[in-house]
């Protein structure tokens, strides 16, 4: 499933002072959001009946509490919030890389779990930087003189 395109901006004073009332935040909340930010949401697409999420700060903490932006609506009719929520407790196993994957995502979350939502954006520029640095390094080899 493809990622959400929905974007909203930052309330910089209310996602600050919940940095800095949060149990496990960053030291210098400042450091942490820049006042211009703007979020994607990290979820899979969705209607408008699900709220929007995107995650801000993951804690320090031993019970696993990261603090989310949740919104509906744009603009003038936004309706937002901050929380600190419980990470999904979900796994993937794949049994034939040997790997597991927790859930990015919160505790109870809608849609699909992290693991199954691609960003084609992400994957995008990836790609494009997996091909420059190709070309760099193909740029350091020597040719047939020797010469580079």
């Amino acid at each position: 499933m493809l990622q959400c395109t929905a974007v909203t901006e930052v309330p910089y004073a209310e996602a600050l002072l919940a940095l800095a009332t949060m149990e496990g935040g960053p030291g210098r909340p400042p450091d942490a959001l820049a006042p211009d930010e703007f979020l994607l949401c990290e979820l899979g697409e969705h209607d408008e009946s699900v709220q929007h999420a995107a995650h801000l700060w993951a804690a320090d903490t031993p019970d696993d509490r990261d603090l989310w932006f949740l919104w509906s609506g744009t603009g003038a009719h936004r309706v937002h919030g901050l929380d600190t929520l419980s990470l999904c407790p979900a796994l993937y196993r794949d049994l034939i890389a040997h790997t597991v994957s927790a859930c990015a995502f919160f505790d109870h979350h809608p849609g699909p779990h992290s693991w199954a939502v691609t960003d084609p954006l992400g994957d995008l520029l990836t790609e494009h930087t997996h091909a420059e640095v190709r070309r760099l390094l193909s740029e350091g080899d020597p040719d047939e003189d020797g010469q580079r």
